[in-house]
This record gives structure tokens, C-alpha cells and sequence, in this order.
């Protein structure tokens, strides 16, 4: 199933994208090859495999949901030019 100009310009108007001949030329011919490649994929008899689910063989393992503040809390108030305690001081900003 050949895509050709027409069929280009019509889609490109409906998606309201301006191409110019250039493009057009080459958007049919990259669209056809695709549509070449899909037929030939359909030709292919897939009855006898399995759907895929994961490309890996392994199942996740859960772990437990625990709270950590990471330890580092001094570090990171470090980096603040003003703190109080716990916590960073920052200028007001809604007045």
C-alpha cells in the first residue's frame, strides 16, 4: 500500500502542519517504507509464542517501607546561609 502526496498533504492539513514539497516527497517515502515493514511483520505466524510480560527472568523483590531521614540533616544545614535549629530561614516572599 503505497502512501503518495496526496495522502501526505491530506493528513498533514488535518493535523494543521505546513510542509513543503521537500518534505512532503520525503515523509511519503519514509511513511511507505514503515507501512512496508508492518505488512511484512503481520506476515509473520506468532500463534505458537508466549506473550511477553518482562525481558527480565526475575520477579521484584519487596522490601520493607521504612522511614529514613538518611542521617544527614548537619550536612545539608551546612549549605544554609541562615538556619534556626531544624530548619532553613528564608526571606518572605508573599507580603
Amino acid at each position: 500500500m503505497p502512501i503518495d502526496k496526496s495522502q501526505v498533504k491530506k493528513v498533514a492539513k488535518l493535523s494543521r502542519i505546513s510542509l513543503d514539497d521537500n518534505k512532503i516527497n520525503s515523509l511519503s517515502k519514509d511513511l511507505d517504507s514503515i507501512l512496508t515493514f508492518v505488512e511484512k511483520l503481520n506476515e509473520l505466524d506468532t500463534k505458537e509464542i508466549k506473550t511477553l510480560k518482562s525481558i527480565a527472568d526475575k520477579t521484584l523483590e519487596a522490601r520493607n517501607d521504612i522511614v529514613d531521614d538518611g542521617k544527614i540533616k548537619n550536612d545539608i544545614l551546612k549549605n544554609s546561609p541562615e538556619k534556626n535549629e531544624d530548619f532553613f530561614i528564608v526571606p518572605k516572599v508573599i507580603e
